[in-house]
C-alpha cells in the first residue's frame, strides 16, 4: 500500500539546516494542478531553487501569470522553468496545440532571422506569464529517422544547420527576456529508444560526437547560452555503462572543460527510466550533483517526499566528501541567474509562426480542389514528451469543409474507405508514416485506387506513397503547420 506524501515530508529534511537548505537551492521541484500546493510554497520558502511547469498546471494565461507570481513571492525569486519548444511539445497550449511551428518546420524553412522571430514571439508568451527559464530549444542532431524520442524537436540532421538554427532560437528567447537552455547534451539523435523508457546508446567514437553530435552545443555556447540539458543516453567512450546525467566525464570533462561551458547544467527529469531506474529518484540527484549537474529536474509530480529524498540524498552525498561543500555554492551562483524576473516589453506577434509554417511546407504534385472531401486520419500515439496534444488537419476543419474519420491499425477497412470516398476528395493525415507499417500498406492501397488523393504527412517525410496525386509534408503538427496545409487546400485555416 502506498503511503500518502506528507505536507511536512520537506520542511522537516530542510528545517533550519543550513547544509539542507543550501542542498534544497539545486533542486527543481513540481506539482499537479493550476494552484501550488502548501508544501512547495513552504519548500519555495525553505530554499527550493524553483518549480518547472507542466501542462497540468496551465488552464490559460491569466491563471498561469497569476501562478508565476504567487511561486515567486513564496521564495526568493525562484527559478519558473517551462518545457515550452512549440510544436509538437507544448505545454502553454498543450489543449489545443501550438499556435508556433516546431524546430522541424523551421529548418525545413532554413531562414534564421525567421527562427529567431518564432522563437522571440514565443518567448513574449512566457515572458508574460512569469516564465524565467525555457527548456528549449533542442539542438540535437536527427540522425536516426526512426529516433523515437525527438524527430519533429530537431531543425535537421545536418548539424550545422542544427547550430544556426539553435544560436537563432536562443537569441530569439533572450530577445523576449527569457533564458534558453539547450539540449539533450550530449545528443539524443542518434537513438531509438526512448530515455523516458530505457536506456539508449549511442555507440560512436569521440570523434564523431564532436563533428556532429557537439557542434550546435558548441555554437550555442560561443553565443551565449546560459543553461544545458544533459541527456540520459550512455556514449559508452565517454560515459561507460552510465547515462550522460551521471557522468562526469560527460559533464565536466566534455561540457565543462572541452566546451567551455560556464552556465547551468540542469538534467532532464530525473524521473525518467534512464536516469532512476538503477536506485531511484534521490540517488539519481545526489549522483548527477556529483558528476557536475547544477539544477535538478525531479520530473513530473514528485511529491513532497520524493523532493524530500532528493534534497537529503544531495545533502548527504556532500557530508559524505562525494562532493566539496563548495559545489553548492558554485551551482547556487550560477542558479541565481535565472532567477531574475522574466524580461517583458517585446508584444506577442504571432504572424511570423504562420510565415514559417508556410515556407516549411514541402509540395509534390497539385493539390487538387477539394471536393466534400473524406479526410482520413490515421492514428500515431503521442510522444511522452508531447503527450496527448491534439493534432493533425481534423481539429481544425468545420463540418461545411468535410468529412474526418479517424482510422487506427486495429480496423483499416481500405474497401469501405475507398467506397465512402466515392465522388469525393480523398485526403489522408498522418504523422511518421515511416514508422507504422500498417500506415504505409493502407496508404499504397487507398492511392493505387485513387491517385488523386493526397497525403498530408505532418511528421518528418522519411516515406512517400509512390502513386498519391499531392503529397504535403508540413515538418509538424502544431497548429500552425495545420493552418499552413489547409491554406494550400483551399480550405479556411485557424487562427493561431
Amino acid at each position: 500500500m502506498t503511503r500518502s506524501p506528507s505536507p511536512e515530508s520537506l520542511s522537516s529534511v530542510v528545517g533550519d539546516d543550513e547544509l539542507s537548505r543550501a542542498a534544497a537551492g539545486v533542486v527543481l521541484a513540481s506539482f499537479a494542478g493550476p494552484t501550488p500546493p502548501p508544501w512547495v510554497l513552504r519548500g519555495l520558502a525553505d530554499g527550493l531553487a524553483g518549480v518547472v511547469l507542466f501542462g497540468s498546471n496551465v488552464v490559460d494565461p491569466e491563471q498561469l501569470a497569476r501562478l508565476s507570481t504567487t511561486l515567486r513571492a513564496a521564495g526568493d525569486d525562484p527559478v519558473v522553468a517551462i518545457d515550452e519548444e512549440g510544436g509538437d511539445v507544448t505545454r502553454l497550449a498543450h489543449a489545443t496545440g501550438s499556435p508556433y511551428p516546431g524546430n522541424a518546420a523551421l529548418g525545413a524553412a532554413d531562414d534564421v532571422v525567421l527562427t529567431r522571430e518564432v522563437y522571440r514571439a514565443l518567448g513574449s508568451e512566457l515572458a508574460a506569464v512569469g516564465v524565467t527559464l525555457d527548456l528549449a530549444p533542442s539542438v540535437d542532431v536527427n540522425t536516426a529517422a526512426d529516433n523515437p524520442i525527438i524527430g519533429t524537436r530537431a531543425f535537421s540532421h545536418d548539424p550545422h544547420l542544427v547550430a544556426r538554427h539553435g544560436v537563432a532560437a536562443v537569441a530569439g528567447l533572450h530577445d523576449a527576456g527569457v533564458a534558453a537552455c539547450v539540449k539533450h547534451f550530449p545528443g539524443h539523435g542518434a537513438t531509438r529508444e526512448d530515455s523516458h523508457l530505457a536506456l539508449p546508446t549511442v555507440d560512436v567514437p569521440l570523434d564523431v560526437l564532436r563533428e556532429r553530435e557537439l557542434v550546435p552545443f558548441r555554437a550555442a555556447i560561443e553565443a551565449g547560452a546560459p543553461c544545458a540539458m544533459t541527456a540520459h543516453i550512455r556514449v559508452p567512450e565517454l560515459t561507460g555503462e552510465l547515462p550522460a546525467t551521471l557522468s562526469s566525464a560527460a559533464l565536466q570533462r566534455l561540457l565543462r572543460g572541452e566546451l567551455g561551458f560556464a552556465g547551468v547544467v540542469v538534467t532532464d527529469a530525473l524521473d525518467m527510466h534512464a536516469a532512476s531506474a538503477r536506485a531511484g529518484i534521490a540517488a539519481a540527484a545526489a549522483d548527477a550533483f556529483v558528476a557536475g549537474a547544477d539544477l535538478l529536474c525531479l520530473g513530473a509530480e514528485p511529491g513532497p517526499e520524493v523532493v524530500a529524498a532528493a534534497v537529503a540524498a544531495v545533502a548527504e552525498a556532500v557530508r559524505e566528501g562525494r562532493a566539496p561543500r563548495e559545489r553548492l555554492d558554485e551551482a547556487g551562483a550560477r542558479i541565481a541567474a535565472l532567477r531574475r524576473p522574466p524580461g517583458g516589453g517585446v508584444p506577442v506577434d504571432r504572424t511570423a509562426a504562420l510565415r514559417a509554417a508556410r515556407a516549411a511546407l514541402l509540395v509534390r504534385g497539385a493539390a487538387p480542389a477539394l471536393r466534400r472531401p473524406l479526410v482520413l486520419q490515421l492514428h500515431a500515439p503521442a510522444t511522452i514528451a508531447a503527450g496527448p496534444v491534439p493534432w493533425g488537419i481534423a481539429p481544425w476543419l468545420s463540418p461545411n469543409d468535410g468529412e474526418v474519420l479517424d482510422v487506427d491499425a486495429a480496423d483499416p477497412r481500405p474497401g469501405e474507405l475507398l467506397a465512402r470516398a466515392a465522388d469525393r476528395s480523398l485526403v489522408v493525415v498522418v504523422r511518421d508514416a515511416h514508422r507504422y507499417p500498417w500506415m504505409v500498406g493502407l496508404i499504397e492501397r487507398l492511392v493505387a485506387e485513387r491517385p488523386d488523393a493526397v497525403v498530408v504527412e505532418m511528421g518528418l517525410p522519411v516515406w512517400r506513397p509512390r502513386h498519391a496525386g499531392a503529397y504535403l509534408a508540413t515538418h509538424g503538427a502544431a497548429r500552425a503547420n495545420a493552418a499552413a496545409a489547409l491554406e494550400l487546400l483551399g480550405v479556411d485555416a485557424p487562427a493561431v
